[in-house]
């Protein structure tokens, strides 16, 4: 069995059980769902319902309405699996209204998915559970993130000091039974794992005839986790039309495989057709799908700068999700390839701006998109260069090197 961390997400999802009818726990396959609904002091006492269980899934396709009927709250994992429970729990909610009455997971993101949202629209409160972070993985997952304090404080708190992040936990993901070393095999897992995706997750949204050519998107699509997401360019090396590769880039985010990180853009508009940036939800998947497990040491590989941004991209959706405001968004920000940044967050009005660097030491040349954003963004409370090394401070006006570990915790 998976030893149990602690989710940061059970706290706010507790708190939604309290006032809403409906809670939807969505994210990657083998991110956690099912643990913490099963082993979460503040879920366990529910009645539990697996649709990976056949029995129970053929239940509730033979008569949905009686299914989700129960006097007693009721979880339901891999609802995914059944659509139609959904407008069967939308009439009883609509029948009687009781908080917490329905706690619901499934691998899928309802929300782009739009049968299913609309059913549950006023309904129900959406979570995401993303691999397991930094935070929860260390058991520091309930303190206020460094990110949080300093955007709030507008300078970095405390003593800038941390040890390096090893690769080999960027190498490892967040997947829990990898990150917690249950599986001895992490290759033959993530073979398993994604001959899985590929026949449940895939063939439960789309029931695609032929998987080869998404296989071969999906590995093409790891090829470029940390890169603008060129879709022409992409079905071109996949010898697939741009529609057919588009819809398989929606697959792939509807499953939390890949997110789309947009461009931080004063027109709002705009960001919905710039290009955005391409990430894998998990480091680990990515290294493995592009072959950076097999090819050697990940710090001397050409991929090693993007793959990092991914490890980085996951931790602060994490951060993002669980502990910051439902206004704050994760972007980026590029002048015409001239100066870029990385990281932008978004609240409001407020942003802060966040530039990584995999190397143990940084120079004046790092600065240069940071300074550039900085002059263009009065807005911005503070930039920061993370780097991957051990001792950081207050570089410029606004602007800090800060060790990328700290940043992350």
């Amino acid at each position: 069995m998976t030893p149990y961390r602690p989710r940061r997400l059970a706290t706010p999802l507790r708190r939604a059980l309290a006032d809403m009818p409906v809670a939807v726990v969505t994210g990657l396959r083998q991110s956690g769902k099912s643990t913490l609904l099963q082993r979460d002091p503040a879920f366990r006492l529910r009645n539990y319902i697996s649709l990976d269980d056949q029995g129970a899934l053929e239940r509730a396709r033979a008569d949905p309405e009686v299914f989700v009927r129960s006097p007693e709250p009721l979880t339901i994992d891999e609802v995914q699996r059944c659509p139609e429970l959904l407008i069967a729990i939308k009439r009883e909610v609509d029948r009687n209204r009781r908080p917490g009455a329905y706690l619901l997971s499934g691998s899928a993101n309802f929300a782009l998915l739009r049968d299913v949202a609309e059913s549950l629209a006023g309904r129900a409160a959406y979570f995401t559970l993303h691999p397991l972070s930094r935070r929860e993985w260390t058991g520091h997952g309930e303190a206020v993130p460094f990110l949080k304090r300093m955007f709030e404080s507008g300078k970095a708190p405390g003593n800038l000091q941390a040890s390096p992040v090893p690769w080999a936990d960027v190498l490892a993901g967040g997947f829990p039974a990898v990150r917690l070393g249950v599986v001895r095999d992490r290759a033959g897992w993530f073979d398993g794992y994604v001959q899985s995706y590929l026949e449940r997750d895939v063939r439960d949204l789309a029931r695609l005839p032929d998987l080869i050519p998404f296989r071969r998107l999906l590995r093409l699509a790891s090829l470029r986790t940390g890169q603008l997401l060129r879709t022409s360019e992409l079905a071109r090396d996949a010898a697939l039309n741009v529609m057919t590769a588009l819809r398989y880039l929606h697959l792939m985010e509807a499953s939390y495989v890949i997110r789309r990180v947009g461009p931080s853009l004063a027109n709002r508009a705009s960001r919905l057709i710039k290009a955005p940036k391409l990430y894998f939800t998990d480091s680990g998947l990515a290294c493995h799908l592009a072959g950076l497990d097999r090819r050697g040491t990940l710090p001397d590989d050409p991929m090693s700068g993007a793959i990092l941004e991914t490890y980085v991209a996951q931790n602060l959706a994490e951060i993002l999700s669980s502990s910051w405001g439902s206004r704050a968004e994760l972007l980026f920000w590029s002048v015409q390839g001239r100066h870029e940044v990385d990281f932008v967050i978004e609240d409001g009005r407020d942003i802060l701006a966040i530039e990584v660097k995999a190397a143990g030491r940084w120079h004046a040349r790092d600065l240069v998109g940071l300074r550039a954003f900085l002059a263009q963004t009065p807005r911005c409370r503070a930039a920061i260069l993370a780097f991957n090394g051990t001792t950081g401070g207050k570089i410029g006006d606004r602007l800090w090197a800060v060790p990328l570990n700290l940043l992350l915790s």
